[in-house]
Order: C-alpha cells, then structure tokens, then sequence
C-alpha cells in the first residue's frame, strides 16, 4: 500500500468498505487499515467449531443491508462479487413455560391465525398495523434513510402532516418516543404477543421501559411480516467478500493486521496516521475513522480535537450492555418442545415476558450475570443448508444482556468475577435454558465455540464491553445526537477528520447508512 493515500480509513466494518467504495470511484486512492486478521468486524463467517462448520462470528440478518440504498444501487455488480441472500419466510418465534409460542411468517395469512389463537382482538389489531404499515414505512425509512439535519427532518414530517394530516403525524412522532411496553400494552391485551414483539427491542439496547424503543420492534416485526428476512448464502461474510472485491476492483486497497495507534494533526488537520509498527501514512484529503468515539477521544487523535466539549462528548458516549456468543455444531437443530414448526424459523427467541426482560437488562447494568438472560437462538441451517456438513447444522446463540465487567451473579451460584472463569459456567446456564425448551440438545451439540463480551471486544474494539451495536441508541444518544449534537454527519472539529460506523447516524445494524452518507458527502454526490 503506497505510504501517500488521499483517504486513510480505519477498521474495515461494512460501512468503511461502503465509504471506501464510493470515494474509489471518484478516482480516490484509498486504504483500509483493519487491525484484525480479517477483514468485516462483527460480519464475518468463520469455522468455529469443526471443519465445515461455517458460523457467523456475530452478525447474521442482513436484511437491513438487503433494503439499503448501496445495496439497491449496486446490487449487480455485489453479486458479480459473489454477494447471495437467501429468503426467509419464517424469521422468528417466541417460546413460553407454559409451552406456547408464537412465530412471525412472512407474506400470508398465517400469523392471524396464530395470534388469534391467543386473542381475536389482538389478531384484529395486527391486521390493522399491517395495513397500515405501507403508509408509515414511507416517513420512518425516510427519516432513517436520510442525513441528520433540521431541513431534511422538517420537509419530511410536514410531508407527513400535509398528507395525512395533524394527528396521524403526531400518532407517528407518538410511536417513535414511546417505550415498547407503552406501545405494547397500548396495542395488544396478549403478554405473549407483547413479549414476541418486545425481544425485537433488547436487540437494539431497548428494555421494555425504555423510552424510544418502540419503533425497533414495530418496524422489525412489520417488516419480517411483509417482506421477510433474509441472511447470507453460506453466512453473513458473504456480504463482507462482495464489498471487499469492490473495492479492491475500484482501485482501493485493504490491508489486515494493520492496528492504527495515532491519528496526526497538523496545524488543526488530520493529516495521516500512526500504525503499532511506526509506520505512518499520509492522506491527502481525509482520515476516516470507524472506531467507538471514546477511543477517538482518548487515544487516537493526537493531542486532542481542540474542542474539549466535542471530546468530553466523545469521553461520555455510553455503550450498551455485552453480548455472549455460543456458537454450536450439532447433530440435528433443537427438538422444540412447544412445536416441531420452530425447527423452520431464523430465530427463536426466550424472553418469556416484559417484566423478565426489564429485569435481565437491570442485572446486566448493574455488572451481575442474569439469572434469565434473553437468548436469541439462530438456526441459519434451517433455511441455508450449505453452512454446515450434509445432515448437520450451526446453532448461532446471542445472549442479551450480559455484563461487560462482572460484579456479580444474579442466581448466586458463580462466583467468578471475570469472563476467563465465569464464560464456561454462564454458557451452560443459556444451554440449560435452552435444553428446558428443547429437551435433547446437549445431546445434539457436537462442539462449541464460547464468545465471551471481552473476546469481542478483543477482536473489535469497537464492541466495548461486548456491546454488539457500538453504543446504546437511547434518545439522547440517538438521531441528531449519535454521537453528539452537531456531528451526526460524521464531521469532527478537526479539519478532514471524520467519523463513520455504528457509533453515527443512523446506528447500528447490517444497514449501510453511516458509510454510504458519508462517501457521498466527502465525493460530491
């Protein structure tokens, strides 16, 4: 990689190769610097396991990707690259103790049925919303679709207001400030549709109470029922090698192993950067950096921003609670006691209620490992065959919440306060959970692979704490404040300095947004 670029990015996330891509195709010379081994940070599919055993490291929905306005703009030349989705129908389930669930289907009469099996009123209420869905998709995906400025924001709500009037916009704005269990119990009478609603939101740091957390669980499950869900052929890293070639055949250059210690700052410019090695690099126009902005602040830009509240910002950009990955090759998938139907969706989930949700993410804040945590159980096999062995599969488990740093054990029974002592014992309280619903499944695993909250951070230091999403996207860390107010853009004090990444509007997720606002901002277009 030559030693003068015009455009230095660092870490290799989805949203760097976007920006990459789009500046390279204006003629830029640019260069990724991933500090890993490979190229993708939390996307990226990996044998974990066993020989053929294909398991992705943390990521596996690309749905938001697949709906994205890079993807549609280049979705034949993704696939030239190698770039394959395959479809979902069945995206995801809940089960219950007292052996029910419920299960989202995509594009049929099917969850009417299901939900009126609980309750006809609830069933009425989601036929509505799915009616209804069209109408307000067009605002929310407009809002997170576009860049995080006054103007955009008031053309788009006055369209709103214009067209559909006073209260149906402020029934729109309603539904983007409430919490989930204020929309929930407002919408359906049913606790187990609230609760299969509702485990949408611990994905995006939104317990039950938790003001602004709404609209993830309403959008999430209105679209999975109008459009389905998809993943990627053969594991999410599929999406992670098309961007990749892209770039690489744009003229841009990735190079791994490549940890960036120091960004420099010249007269109030960043002007390049620093590797591990001492090596330093120039770039001409401008320094991207997809890093949590509290290493920004405290480590990376050389001798500050020269703003000190844009750094205090930085310094108090506040992280969600970790994830804990179990990653699981198996002889047959889960043997799901409340129906033989489970075995065919994308995700189960086991967060029985609202009130167990609100208090696992309490125990998680509080530093304690939960008694229950919510579990979100992946079985990408079931609907890709190709990731694992002929009559073999991969269990993908995301445990939500766990603590970053332990303080204690909610249950009383691990005593170890770090993740090298207590992963082994917490992992085994998740598969016992899992073992209640779906008896025989210790018996299925033929390997595993524990990722605990600091091995993700370790191998992304963006996902402190093992924080999945680089930061809680809690209202006042969310749309014109993601990461502070006045630089949801990506724009930092220091001439040609810039952020982009989960940590910056619109958030975190498969999506493209931060990368692909950005290159077009920085390239003119």
């Amino acid at each position: 990689m030559p030693q003068n670029l015009d455009a230095i990015i660092i870490g290799s996330g989805h949203n760097s190769l976007v920006c990459a891509i789009k500046l390279a195709r204006k003629g830029w010379r640019v260069g990724v610097f991933e500090q890993a081994a490979e190229p993708g940070g939390a996307v990226k599919t990996l044998e974990l396991t066993e020989p053929g055993f294909h398991h992705d490291w943390a990521a596996m929905n690309l749905s938001l990707f697949a709906g994205s306005a890079f993807y549609k703009e280049h979705a034949a030349e993704l696939a030239e690259h190698g770039l394959a989705f395959v479809p979902v129908q069945n995206c995801f389930a809940s089960v219950f103790p007292d052996g029910k669930w419920l299960g989202v289907t995509a594009g049929s009469d099917t969850m009417r049925q299901r939900i009126a099996a609980f309750s006809q009123k609830d069933a009425q209420a989601w036929e509505e919303l799915v009616a209804e869905f069209p109408q307000t998709a067009e605002y929310l995906f407009a809002v997170l679709g576009s860049p995080m400025k006054m103007h955009r924001m008031g053309k788009i709500f006055a369209k709103a207001w214009w067209k559909r009037g006073a209260d149906w916009t402020g029934s729109l704005i309603r539904l983007v400030l409430s919490s989930p269990r204020k929309w929930l119990e407002e919408t359906f009478e049913t606790p187990h549709v609230r609760a299969t609603l509702a485990a949408w939101g611990m994905h995006l740091d939104f317990a039950p109470d938790i003001a602004g957390g709404a609209m993830f669980p309403y959008l999430e499950s209105m679209a999975n029922q109008s459009f389905g869900m998809v993943i990627g052929s053969g594991g999410a890293g599929t999406m992670t090698r098309a961007l990749c070639g892209m770039l690489e055949a744009a003229g841009g250059e990735i190079r791994c192993n490549a940890r960036v210690t120091r960004i420099i700052k010249e007269g109030g410019r960043a002007t390049g950067v620093e590797l591990e090695s001492g090596e330093r690099v120039t770039a001409q126009k401008a320094v991207i950096a997809n890093v949590a902005p509290g290493a920004l602040a405290d480590h990376l830009i050389d001798g500050g921003s020269g703003n000190d509240k844009f750094d205090r910002a930085m310094r108090a950009f506040s992280h969600a609670p970790g994830t804990m990955m179990i990653h699981l090759a198996l002889d047959e998938l889960p043997a799901w006691a409340a129906s033989e139907e489970l075995r065919s969706f994308a995700y189960v989930h086991i967060a029985p209620s609202l009130d167990q949700m609100a208090r696992t993410y309490q125990q998680a804040r509080a530093g304690l490992l939960p008694d229950e945590p919510v579990i979100v159980v992946g079985q990408p096999t079931a609907v890709d065959p190709s990731r694992a062995p002929k009559g073999k599969h991969v269990l993908w488990v995301q445990v939500r919440m766990a603590p970053g740093a332990i303080r204690g054990d909610a249950k009383d029974e691990i005593s170890a306060t770090e993740w090298g002592a207590a992963a082994e014992p917490f992992a085994e309280r998740v598969i016992d959970l899992i073992e209640q619903h779906a008896p025989g499944l210790k018996k299925a695993i033929r390997a595993r692979r524990i990722v605990a909250p600091r091995d993700l951070e370790a191998d992304n230091p963006n996902l402190v704490g093992g924080d999945q999403i680089c930061g809680s996207h809690h209202l006042s860390q969310h749309f014109f404040f993601r990461p502070a107010f006045g630089h949801a853009p990506g724009n930092t004090p220091v001439e040609g300095l810039y952020l982009t990444g989960a940590a910056v509007w619109p958030g975190a997720g498969t999506g493209a947004g931060p990368g692909t606002m950005l290159g077009q901002m920085l390239a003119g277009n």
